[in-house]
């Protein structure tokens, strides 16, 4: 089965369109059943009519209505459960995205990929979107260490387990690829082909830039530490108060020298500023020593949702006694 899961927000005039687009792009894929999933994302106009309209002419086509606008994520994450392929495409509504390329991602996927990402190599967009697009792609590129030219294209496709081991919140919907790769998923990009929009226009306007940012530090918290927040925050601490003692030793020492063998102490506004500076960096310090210490113990204690470890596969038989502890879990859903 392959579900399309198209998240939407009043996207009236381009629904129809797209809808007949998917069915023909997908028409002569083998061996392979269909549905179409649209999301509205608590649009004002008439675009959940559409939607009703079409599940009863087309069978393969469902939908589903948020009773007011959650974000992107949120829709996709809906899709995602409800969603029954064990591929999954995403795609925006807008007719910008190609559903020719739908074939192409698949014939990727079956060449043993997990995620294979759009890449626009012709983005039909204003300036003032896709030069920040590149600033956030190089910068995401550098942190990630994922070589990606466009981690922001909503057109991917993915393996089920990918989803299954991977939670959206906030607008991490387009760090997917990050997180899949932090798992241990094989992730690619393919170029595919982008169109002008014609209807409507963007639900996103340059106040994402320091959301995206935002986001992005909490990926690389998420991807790197996790599992053990004290290697960063404890770290930056021990850092802190070493310059800060540092600091405070070379004012003292300065007191020594100037009362014991020059027997002047004249008192210079910079030595007091050092001095502050100093106890100011030891304090920092010690605050992210002990905060990394809780979150440890939050990391510790708490159930986790998932473990640390994603399972690719098993061989060989499965203890079958029933006072066993090593009963192997299921690939792809963490044990659970």
């Amino acid at each position: 089965m392959l579900s399309v899961v198209i998240p939407l927000l009043n996207e009236q005039d381009t629904i129809r369109e797209l809808v007949r687009q998917v069915l023909e792009a997908c028409e002569h894929l083998p061996d392979r059943d269909l549905e179409v999933l649209l999301i509205d994302d608590g649009s004002s106009d008439d675009s959940w009519r559409t939607i009703a309209a079409l599940t009863e002419t087309h069978p393969k086509v469902r939908g589903l209505r948020f009773r007011r606008n959650f974000g992107k994520a949120a829709a996709l994450s809906a899709g995602f459960h409800a969603a029954v392929g064990d591929m999954i495409i995403t795609m925006d509504a807008d007719l910008q995205d190609d559903p020719k390329e739908i074939p192409r991602m698949i014939a990727k996927l079956d060449q043993g990929f997990d995620v294979v990402s759009g890449w626009k190599q012709l983005r039909h967009d204003p300036w003032h979107k896709r030069w920040p697009s590149r600033v956030f792609n190089a910068v995401l590129r550098y942190f990630s260490g994922l070589e990606l030219h466009d981690f922001n294209c909503g057109f991917k496709a993915y393996r089920r387990e990918v989803l299954d081991e991977i939670d959206l919140f906030g607008e991490m919907h387009r760090f997917i690829p990050v997180l899949a790769a932090a798992r241990g998923f094989c992730v690619t990009e393919i170029p595919v082909e982008h169109h002008p929009r014609m209807h409507g226009h963007s639900k996103y306007g340059w106040t994402r830039i320091p959301k995206g940012l935002m986001d992005l530090l909490t990926v690389v918290f998420l991807t790197r530490f996790r599992y053990r927040p004290q290697h960063l925050l404890g770290g930056i601490g021990s850092a802190s108060c070493l310059v800060g003692i540092v600091l405070f030793l070379g004012l003292c020492l300065a007191w020594i020298w100037t009362r014991v063998f020059a027997f002047e102490h004249p008192v210079h506004l910079h030595q007091r500023a050092v001095f502050y500076v100093a106890i100011l960096l030891i304090l920092v310090g010690l605050h992210l020593v002990g905060v990394g210490l809780l979150a440890e113990l939050v990391v510790a204690n708490s159930m986790m949702r998932r473990p640390p470890y994603s399972i690719a596969e098993q061989v060989g038989p499965s203890p079958s006694h029933p006072d066993s502890r090593s009963n192997w879990p299921e690939p792809g859903v963490n044990g659970r």
